[in-house]
């Protein structure tokens, strides 16, 4: 199949923010419980991966006693995360190669993320990789989660293709296995930071290893 139409998840896939988690668990304890070592059940911290702020917190409120309210959590994590984006993110190796090598051969690209647009706008900006996609969805915005189609569906009818002719890049076994049951062809990256990794490379149509990055497809797609 011609490649002509992309779409990327943000987190994970283009940029090094995946470990932010970390630091919100480490947050919201010290917060809520004055224990920096708190850590969720490895259920629940899988589940958030994928969902909005709202819907993240809101599973997390459900199952945790953290403050008096569903609003008082998100505004916390929010302000968590708003802080880590500032000095401890970067771009993962490749990644702006990768995306030059896309727009050279005319490649129409969008991005579909869990994260607010807020935070998808100003890194895209801040690492000058804005200009390669014609738009951005947010999970946040459409109220959908990726184990949901719809911000794939969404992001390829704004690129012109249908989901037969679109790829998808994405760090997350839940994201790709919606991709991949809608006919999209699926990019799986590792992210250590993640999980399922022996299932997404399984799963996926190609797969981009520990210590490789996106541009050992430059040329093979």
């Amino acid at each position: 199949m011609e490649f002509k139409t992309a779409i990327f998840d943000m987190d994970g896939t283009l940029v090094d923010s995946l470990s932010v988690w970390k630091y919100v668990w480490a947050g919201l304890g010290k917060k809520y419980y004055d224990d920096e070592s708190f850590y969720p059940k490895l259920e629940d911290d899988k589940a958030v991966r994928t969902f909005s702020l709202v819907d993240g917190m809101s599973y997390i409120f459900e199952r945790y006693d953290m403050g008096d309210s569903l609003e008082e959590l998100i505004k916390t994590a929010g302000d968590i995360i708003a802080d880590f984006y500032k000095d401890k993110v970067g771009l993962k190796t490749g990644a702006k190669e990768f995306l030059e090598y896309c727009q050279q051969k005319g490649v129409k690209m969008c991005i579909a993320s869990a994260s607010t647009p807020d935070l998808v706008e100003n890194s895209l900006k801040r690492f000058g990789i804005d200009k390669y996609f014609i738009k951005t969805f947010s999970c946040s915005v459409l109220g959908k989660s990726k184990d949901k189609p719809d911000i794939y569906l969404l992001a390829a009818k704004e690129l012109g293709s249908t989901p037969e002719q679109t790829f998808v890049f994405e760090d997350s076994l839940t994201a790709i296995e919606t991709a991949a049951k809608i006919g999209m062809k699926t990019v799986g990256i590792y992210d250590v930071n993640n999980y399922g990794h022996d299932e997404m490379k399984a799963l996926s149509d190609y797969y981009i290893a520990d210590g490789e990055d996106l541009t050992k497809l430059i040329g093979v797609i």
